[in-house]
């Protein structure tokens, strides 16, 4: 069991197979590893760190609303659903279904199938693991530990459960830790493409450009048709802007179809080189084909507005509050739009409901100053 050591200010925790580790009680943390996975940022460790020590195991398992239309929504979901239908005890249906689900960012959806995969089949802990990644991925930190500490004990073996580790101690930016948990993965299995990829993410988080694309690389090698590692050598080579970028890109579309990652940083690629038509034609693409991948928006508002289309970059904002509803930024920048529009009224309510979402955020508070308000 960990042993927690505190004191008024810090804390430290020792785990039976980890170092010991020591955190200040205002410690922060956020991770950006390119996957389809958001910025976790501002939740307090030790809520993730406390469920390493508790013993509580609660498991309620979501029942499965095969009507929901947006299992009708896709052909691949419509498929898998039928079968599911025919098949309602298989828990493998469930988990493929999830996988779809998460790939076209049902999150929900896909986290209560991946439960009701676990629930159906309570010896396979890749379910679990899998529930773990999505909590992870979503800022849910101590519900992630006590799923992945369930595939761990399933399988104290379990590749899988430790990569989820390795990805929690990437957040920490406690990178020794990181390569500790990738390494015990790859003893295990030295082919498992998702270690290589974590390493490459490391790599890349300590600037070392060189070995993260060669870690990348092996990662790709493993498994050729492991997408997030050619679409990170997508986005290390038009770091570069070299043009093979969109080559890495296109390759990684071609294999994931659900994915729209490459499409909108082919856009951010033809935007950084202040190629606007192609960047809006870009995230064009990317709305049509997934209109809940709310950063397109922003894009496109952003290269509207740069272009005095006020109108037009209200209308991507407004979009992105009604995808993201709680996105502290898309308010403002419809503000930003309203302010520029002469509705200063607007303005005034977008810039206090963003100012509401988030007090940290700075670019609310200036606007109410700069209009004479608090």
């Amino acid at each position: 069991m960990p042993e927690l050591q505190q004191n008024k200010n810090e804390f430290y925790i020792t785990f039976s197979s980890f170092q010991t580790l020591k955190f200040h009680r205002t410690d922060l943390f956020s991770i950006n590893c390119g996957m389809k996975c958001t910025w976790i940022k501002y939740i307090p460790l030790v809520l993730g760190i406390m469920v390493f020590i508790s013993c509580k195991n609660k498991n309620t398992t979501p029942v499965a609303d095969n009507a929901n239309p947006v299992f009708t929504s896709d052909p691949r979901l419509k498929k898998i659903t039928d079968q599911i239908i025919g098949s309602p005890t298989d828990a493998a249906l469930y988990f493929e279904r999830g996988r779809i689900l998460y790939k076209l960012r049902y999150d929900s959806l896909a986290l209560k199938d991946y439960k009701t995969a676990s629930s159906l089949d309570t010896n396979q802990a890749q379910y679990y693991s899998a529930v773990g990644d999505m909590l992870f991925e979503n800022k849910d930190i101590n519900g992630s530990i006590e799923w992945i500490k369930k595939a761990i004990r399933k399988n104290p073996e379990d590749p899988h459960a430790h990569l989820k580790i390795a990805k929690l101690f990437l957040c920490l930016k406690d990178f020794k830790g990181t390569f500790s948990e990738i390494n015990i993965a790859l003893r295990h299995n030295p082919h498992i493409a998702e270690g290589y990829f974590l390493k490459g993410m490391v790599y890349k988080d300590m600037k070392d450009t060189a070995q993260a694309m060669s870690s990348f690389e092996t990662a790709r090698q493993e498994d050729p048709e492991y997408s997030d590692a050619i679409i990170q050598l997508g986005l290390l080579y038009s770091a570069k802007n070299d043009p093979i970028a969109l080559k890495y890109l296109d390759d990684a579309y071609l294999k994931d179809t659900m994915d729209v990652m490459p499409i909108f940083a082919r856009g951010e690629y033809f935007q950084k080189r202040g190629e606007d038509a192609k960047a809006k034609e870009e995230f064009k693409k990317c709305i049509m084909r997934n209109g809940h991948y709310v950063q397109a928006y922003f894009n496109m508002g952003y290269i509207l507005m740069q272009e005095d289309s006020f109108e037009k970059s209200f209308r991507q904002y407004d979009i992105a509050t009604k995808v993201s509803p709680l996105n502290a930024a898309a308010y403002f920048n419809r503000g930003l739009c309203n302010e520029m529009l002469n509705k200063p009224k607007e303005a005034l309510a977008d810039y206090r409901q963003s100012h509401h979402l988030d007090t940290a955020y700075d670019k609310p508070k200036e606007a109410l100053q700069r209009l004479g308000l608090k």
